[in-house]
């Protein structure tokens, strides 16, 4: 494929999943157009779109690590790690309504939040990596694709957001030196009955070594992480579909609980 039929490729595969989500119907997949293994093919769609939503008024505010465990590879039929970016019209507190009809195909899956407060520029030692963290939260991540059926490779996915609808932060802070990561143990209740259960050692062996792959796949695609940024650092366990009427409930221990509802309508303001 020629470069310039790589762009025209790019562009028409950010137009189809642009208007999915603008028309409320998932569509069919884009490897059609870009491949099923050219990633920074999928990344410059991934851009984008990014960048559409952000002339419509959208801030960045972080990023997403998807696909970190064994159990969501297995779900969703990808076997390696991707990346999205996180916008403010994604972002909801605690306890908020968020309402279904915004999203297509969602999923719920229960994640370490950190909070970045250093830039990260570079290859960081594991004691640096740490310091640049201020704290850490309880966090759902609601993922959702605009592509019919979940019918995705990785090119599909990281095309799409990495699959991005919507995440829900606890109100816990809890710095690094109080806790480890990779110990936290997590259940997900679901109209409470459990759903999902898991540990931090779930996410690529340790949350922290995810933040690490996500810092040295975002210089590589010329976006490093800064201060600030909110990180969703992967699923500690298995997706949970959701359905309108649903309420969650995510306990991390130490880093304590989130909770979240969904309805068709009526949702509370994001943030």
């Amino acid at each position: 494929m020629s470069l310039q039929n790589t762009q025209e490729a790019v562009e028409e595969a950010a137009e189809r999943l642009l208007a999915a989500q603008r028309d409320r119907r998932p569509t069919s997949p884009v490897r059609d157009l870009i491949g099923s293994t050219d990633i920074d093919a999928a990344y410059r769609v991934q851009q984008r779109i990014i960048a559409a939503r952000m002339d419509q008024g959208a801030k960045v505010v972080g990023r997403k690590i998807g696909i970190t465990s064994e159990a969501v590879q297995r779900q969703v039929g990808v076997d390696q790690p991707d990346f999205g970016v996180l916008l403010d019209d994604m972002q909801f507190d605690t306890g908020a309504s968020i309402p279904t009809e915004t999203l297509l195909q969602p999923r719920a899956e229960v994640e370490i939040a950190f909070v970045l407060r250093e830039d990260i520029d570079g290859e960081l030692t594991a004691a640096e990596l740490r310091a640049a963290v201020e704290y850490a939260s309880p966090a759902i991540e609601i993922v959702d694709s605009r592509v019919r059926d979940w019918d995705i490779t990785i090119t599909d996915t990281v095309a799409d957001n990495a699959s991005s609808g919507a995440f829900v932060l606890g109100l816990a802070r809890l710095p690094l030196h109080d806790f480890e990561p990779r110990e936290v143990t997590m259940t997900l209740r679901q109209n409470g009955e459990e759903v999902s259960s898991g540990v931090g050692a779930a996410c690529l062996g340790d949350p922290l070594a995810a933040l690490a792959w996500l810092a040295r796949a975002a210089n590589q695609y010329g976006s490093p992480l800064r201060a600030g940024d909110i990180i969703l650092s992967g699923a500690l366990g298995k997706l949970a579909p959701i359905s309108p009427g649903d309420t969650l409930e995510a306990i991390i221990e130490p880093l304590g609980t989130v909770t979240a509802s969904f309805a068709q309508g009526g949702a509370s303001d994001p943030n």
